[in-house]
């Protein structure tokens, strides 16, 4: 069954979901045999054509047909959201949901079909090395990396604590590549930040972890210990995270209602409504985006925006609102599938679409602009 559904773009950098069971099949009916059974029929027969014709037999081996079958199907998809992890590659994805792991420190994501650094972590390898948001990567290792999934990059330059990894990357408005040499480390991650600000509550999220609702609760009796007036939300370069995660912090700042609906390939609707996850707050709030608020942030955006619950502030943000799903196979291996699109409560589709703020502010000073904004508007 599935345990955890990511709905990050999803930065597996750091975080992955945990597994659900998945078994396969496939039943040729003698009366009529629909497109889906002809499909499968067909790998079938080729299967048993190789097994039983192919001149170097002692050669073949089941698990590589295997895996080279499932790479081929997911490939077919031309999603870059899907993607197959072999016995080992999935092993190793499934680290880093408890809030820590061993790599470079970034999160990275799809954009234009490139691979894409979404933000580096504050203080880790990858910052101090000159990673960017924005960065596209085009070399791991020298390896080109124009006809790999996200995963297999992500994978590919995740690895042990104290090990080099080589790193070709584009930063934004520069015409050449800068090679980066960035020694992995161990990557302990906090989500949320908090910081008075005169007498509005600064709360910085970096991503949506299973940890992020917990480290709200204290920030939340500092906000009330400290007497603030407003919150400002900053999403920027927030990538996105758990589902649970992002539907308990919504929960935090609105009474009752859905957060976000689920659509899947049959029109098929669910529903996440607000959480007892905590203590609540009605103070005034803004929330910041910009261009890589992606996934998660962009559903908590997208939902205090249609309870007219936050003025948003930024930029429109990236568009990535599907869901991505991990399934295990009995063999150890795994893949990766887009299995839902988001909706606001509105509605309203986020995937390739994004979160239009409410005020479009692309200046530096920015979380000022939001401080003078919420002062105006709590003396009217």
């Amino acid at each position: 069954m599935i345990k955890t559904i990511k709905i990050g773009i999803i930065s597996i950098l750091i975080v992955a979901s945990l597994a659900i069971a998945f078994g396969a099949g496939c039943i040729v009916g003698n009366d009529s045999i629909s497109s889906e059974d002809l499909g499968m029929g067909v790998v079938e027969q080729v299967w048993e054509i190789i097994w039983d014709k192919y001149v170097d037999r002692d050669k073949l081996d089941t698990a590589t047909l295997s895996q080279g079958a499932i790479e081929g199907l997911v490939e077919a998809l031309d999603d870059p959201y899907s993607s197959y992890l072999d016995p080992e590659t999935f092993e190793l994805s499934m680290g880093g949901i408890e809030g820590k792991f061993e790599g470079i420190g970034a999160y990275v994501g799809m954009r234009d079909d490139k691979i894409t650094i979404i933000a580096p972590i504050t203080g880790s390898p990858a910052e101090e090395a000159g990673i960017r948001a924005g960065d596209v990567v085009l070399e791991v290792e020298g390896k080109p990396v124009d006809d790999m999934t996200l995963n297999e990059v992500v994978l590919l330059i995740r690895g042990p604590k104290g090990t080099t990894v080589e790193i070709l990357v584009q930063h934004m408005d520069e015409t050449e590549p800068v090679k980066l040499s960035i020694i992995r480390d161990e990557i302990k991650l906090s989500s949320v930040y908090y910081e008075l600000m005169d007498d509005i509550a600064y709360i910085h999220i970096s991503n949506f972890s299973e940890r992020t609702n917990e480290e709200l609760t204290p920030v939340i009796d500092e906000i009330e210990a400290d007497s603030a007036k407003g919150i400002i939300l900053d999403l920027r370069s927030n990538p996105g995270g758990l589902l649970d995660s992002v539907v308990d912090v919504t929960s935090r700042f609105v009474k009752n209602g859905y957060v976000l609906f689920s659509e899947d390939n049959k029109g098929n609707r669910n529903s996440y409504a607000v959480k007892d996850s905590g203590k609540k707050t009605n103070l005034p709030m803004a929330i910041l985006t910009d261009n890589f608020t992606a996934s998660a942030s962009e559903v908590l955006s997208g939902a205090l925006q249609d309870f007219d619950r936050a003025v948003i502030i930024g930029t429109v943000t990236y568009g990535k609102g599907s869901v991505n799903t991990l399934h295990t196979l009995m063999d150890g291996s795994g893949v990766y599938i887009t299995t839902h699109r988001w909706l606001t409560p509105n509605g309203r589709l986020i995937e390739g679409k994004g979160i239009t703020p409410d005020y479009e502010y692309l200046d530096e000073d920015i979380i000022q602009w939001a401080i003078d904004y919420l002062h105006e508007n709590m003396n009217n």
